[in-house]
């Protein structure tokens, strides 16, 4: 009981901060928005894709690169507590250790949640429509949940190492770019045998390819399986190595 009441105290906090400043969550949500308004309005009509609509088939990829930026702020948090010796004075005071780490992640997880809410409103006004029923729904809002904090996690690391901000964000450019060598934007089908090769074994391709199925409601078979193994394994990674980080600093 006491992890979870300095955990919920810690998110209030970084809650806060963010309710403070939501230029946080605008930022995140504008760039994959533009993003989607160029693919869909400009280059959407030049690319083939099977689809009668090509937000439908954009929308997965977009939600996950706007993850993968939303939680370059998580780095930033932690690396700004780090530099101004907060989480050196959270180790002095009767506060549980993980619940430092937690409040981080959770507000990681709540503030990419609201940015998916604006993006999917965004791609329903310009013409995103699904099958899903509730169930897919969830099974949607899951893989989501298990991505951010899985990528939540990996920040904490960068977050807690890095010499300079910049050095704590960068973290996420990889992941940012990720989606585009996937099946995100276009079918694998049409990249050269190298890269479709590398496209069609990354999780990202695993981790889209199932969203869309289930925004579809088409069969998902095993595609759901390897998202989240995907994820599973990346979130126990990441947790594994950031709370060691942790112990070396704290």
């Amino acid at each position: 009981m006491k992890v979870l009441r300095d955990t919920s105290i810690l998110l209030g906090r970084t809650m806060k901060h963010i309710l403070r400043s939501p230029d946080t969550i605008i930022t995140v949500a504008i760039t994959p928005i533009a993003m989607m308004l160029l693919f869909v309005y400009v280059l959407g009509g030049a690319i083939q894709t099977g689809s009668d609509s090509y937000v439908n088939y954009l929308l997965p990829g977009i939600l996950l690169i706007a993850i993968a930026s939303g939680t370059s702020y998580t780095a930033f948090r932690i690396f700004t507590d780090m530099q101004k010796g907060i989480i050196a004075r959270f180790s002095t005071m009767p506060i549980s250790r993980s619940a430092v780490l937690w409040g981080h992640v959770l507000t990681s997880i709540v503030s990419n949640a609201i940015s998916i809410v604006v993006i999917i409103a965004v791609a329903l006004l310009m013409g995103f429509r699904s099958s899903a029923n509730i169930y897919e729904w969830l099974a949607v809002a899951g893989i989501l949940f298990l991505f951010t904090a899985a990528l939540s996690w990996l920040a904490v690391i960068p977050g807690l190492k890095a010499k300079t901000i910049d050095g704590a964000s960068a973290f996420a450019y990889p992941l940012i770019f990720l989606p585009f060598i996937s099946s995100a934007f276009v079918p694998t089908d049409s990249m050269p045998t190298p890269v479709r090769v590398f496209a069609e074994n990354q999780p990202v391709t695993a981790i889209v390819d199932a969203i869309r199925s289930l925004l579809n409601s088409a069969p998902v078979g095993n595609e759901l399986w390897a998202a989240l193994g995907w994820c599973a394994a990346l979130a126990v990674l990441a947790y594994f190595f950031a709370v060691r980080e942790y112990r070396k600093v704290a």
